[in-house]
């Protein structure tokens, strides 16, 4: 017989006043995705959300003049090829910048401005939850995020490269291009820490790289046909580390981001077969993953300067 006792609340219990919970500035806020589309009048030329909850969006706009309702997530955005003025204003107060590439717009979870954008932009935006910075500055050894600061129009060539990259580095592959936005959330969400915080995150860096045995399971892993879990999330939880130490455990073992190690690999996989197999260059473009045979061939160009079928006929 199970004799756990269950205990009943007395009406003192019933009646005593709990502490206030405190809300988050997110709390109730409205869905990212769903606020920037009303406000900007139309819908993303593309969006892709990974498991985590993150988000990267690329948004080809008109002219707004328009109040921002609070979001659920941290906006961090880049601007392609745009020169536009920005103006935001947050109560009394009047903040301006200039869209133009090389600078980064952040708006913080939960906070609510007026914009005033007079012409066309094409920009791309991250959505990143705020748990996410949580554990970020929790893997890395601080004492936790500090708000993020509101920038307008704000020079940072490095987080607008990283974002940039986004759009830059898609392979086709779902497998490939999934790991590499989660190293890419990594690194945003780091860079945001030590870049756009009221007290900028010194970060502790792993030293080191990997173990003998944990980078053997990482290969092995990153080497395995089957793509159903090559997350980064498997990835560290096989070397026993946070993301954020394995990211650079690995490429300190290795030379290159896990990203860029399975690249190499998929390459080196498909020359094999384009050289020693008569499989067509669809047969092959499936068997590595690839959405389709032009994803294939442009990724394969891009590595090599060659089509697959420019570069079979000259191996054989």
């Amino acid at each position: 017989m199970d004799d756990t006792i269950l205990r009943v609340p007395s009406l003192e219990d019933l009646f005593r006043t709990s502490e206030p919970i405190q809300e988050q500035p997110w709390t109730g806020a409205r869905p990212t995705a769903d606020e920037m589309a009303r406000v900007l009048g139309t819908t993303p030329r593309r969006i892709v959300t990974e498991l985590s909850g993150s988000s990267i969006a690329h948004w080809n706009h008109g002219e707004l003049h328009d109040v921002v309702e609070p979001m659920k997530d941290h906006v961090i955005m880049t601007y392609i090829g745009t020169m536009q003025r920005l103006e935001r204003r947050t109560g009394r107060s009047l903040a301006s910048g200039t869209a133009r590439p090389g600078v980064v717009t952040i708006i913080p979870s939960g906070t609510s401005s007026r914009w005033d954008i007079g012409g066309a932009v094409d920009v791309l935006q991250l959505y990143l939850p705020h748990a996410i910075l949580e554990r970020v500055a929790a893997e890395a050894d601080t004492s936790g995020p500090a708000p993020l600061l509101e920038r307008t129009g704000h020079l940072d060539p490095t987080t607008s490269r990283l974002l940039m990259s986004a759009s830059e580095v898609l392979d086709g592959s779902e497998a490939l291009d999934a790991l590499f936005r989660q190293q890419l959330t990594e690194l945003l969400a780091t860079r945001l820490l030590s870049a756009h915080t009221g007290a900028g995150a010194s970060l502790q860096l792993a030293l080191g790289g990997l173990a003998p045995t944990a980078l053997r399971r990482a290969i092995e892993r990153l080497r395995s046909d089957d793509d159903a879990d090559l997350s980064l999330a498997a990835l560290a939880a096989d070397a026993h580390l946070s993301r954020f130490h394995f990211c650079r455990a690995f490429k300190q073992s290795t030379g290159l981001s896990p990203h860029a190690w399975l690249r190499q690999h998929r390459l080196a996989q498909a020359m094999t077969m384009l050289r020693d197999t008569d499989e067509s260059v669809v047969s092959i473009a499936v068997t590595l993953g690839y959405g389709s045979q032009s994803a294939f061939a442009a990724a394969f160009r891009r590595l090599t300067g060659e089509t697959p079928s420019d570069w079979r006929r000259r191996a054989r």
